[in-house]
């Protein structure tokens, strides 16, 4: 990967590491449907503009038109739903937490592929995903310690919904790649974030407008909405299909393992989170066994034949 590269992923990181801030920020005013149909729509307009400056309008509707149905359900898969379930985990847990738990998403894609389309499963990537979901338990313990449940006794039920809420949309998100993999491989990569960024934006519209707040939404969470819309949706999308196109899918998805850092860094901070120890623990324990499982790392460090010493 080149140093241009490099740079690339990093900016891609730290404005999808961001998203989880501003998610934080927008959904104590907006609510989460309405908050969360904002980001997709404003994504949406921003994905569209982008297809049509680089494809014929004939071209680009002919394809949304005969793929039209497959696209709306990496939509609800790939956005709409998580988008939801992540919105609805950040009014308990913090921003930090939450991408953390994201990092989780290659471990389901790998247990999705295994479970539906056969995918072989190795021994160190099993292991991989009993050391990631480890690393969650580590993290999400860390946020409904008795420490913090001692001043309010429904912190833990809490907590662990929204702990599940999270994962469920790390879930989604493994099973919305699969179902691409296996439906949408000769649709380009621009066109299936355009066309299911739209379906998202159906999908959401309508319970965004029966859920939409009552009280004026102050600056500071329309700033939140901008910021999610244009620059974690818009320009993060455009970023990383471009890093896809250059360096390769293998190389796009490391950016899992450095949203977590930043992540926990924008949450610390422009919220004031606390980093402890254990959350600290929990990161490392989940992208260790992201690593494992996915293959970045190829092998358990005590597999393998030894060499006997004469």
């Amino acid at each position: 990967m080149s140093s241009a590269n490099l740079l690339q992923l990093i900016v891609l990181a730290a404005l999808w590491g961001a998203s989880f801030l501003f998610i934080r920020v927008g959904v104590a005013e907006f609510g989460v449907a309405p908050l969360m149909a904002l980001r997709v729509g404003i994504g949406a307009v921003f994905l569209i503009a982008m297809l049509l400056s680089r494809r014929p309008l004939a071209a680009t509707v002919a394809t949304l038109r005969a793929r039209w149905l497959q696209l709306l359900v990496v939509g609800i898969l790939n956005s709409a739903a998580p988008f939801c379930l992540f919105a609805y985990a950040e009014l308990t847990l913090s921003a930090g937490a939450t991408s953390v738990i994201n990092a989780t998403t290659p471990l389901f894609g790998a247990l999705v592929a295994f479970l539906w389309l056969k995918d072989r499963l190795t021994t160190a990537r099993t292991i991989g995903m009993a050391i990631g979901f480890a690393g969650v338990l580590v993290l999400v313990w860390n946020q409904i310690a008795p420490e913090h449940a001692q001043h309010d006794a429904a912190l833990p039920v809490q907590g662990m919904l929204a702990a599940a809420a999270a994962l469920a949309a790390s879930a989604l998100y493994g099973v919305a790649g699969n179902f691409a993999k296996k439906y949408l491989m000769d649709v380009d990569a621009m066109t299936n974030a355009a066309g299911s960024m739209m379906g998202a934006t159906l999908t959401l519209a309508p319970i965004a407008f029966l859920t939409w707040p009552a009280a004026p939404v102050s600056a500071h969470a329309w700033g939140a909405v901008l910021a999610l819309g244009i620059g974690c949706t818009g320009i993060a999308y455009f970023i990383y299909f471009h890093l896809v196109a250059v360096a390769g899918p293998a190389r796009a998805m490391t950016v899992t393992f450095v949203i977590p850092l930043f992540g926990i860094l924008w949450g610390a901070l422009f919220l004031g989170e606390h980093v402890s120890l254990m959350m600290i623990a929990g990161c490392s324990i989940v992208l260790a066994g992201t690593a494992l499982a996915t293959g970045v790392v190829k092998r358990l460090p005590f597999s393998g034949r030894r060499k006997l010493a004469p």
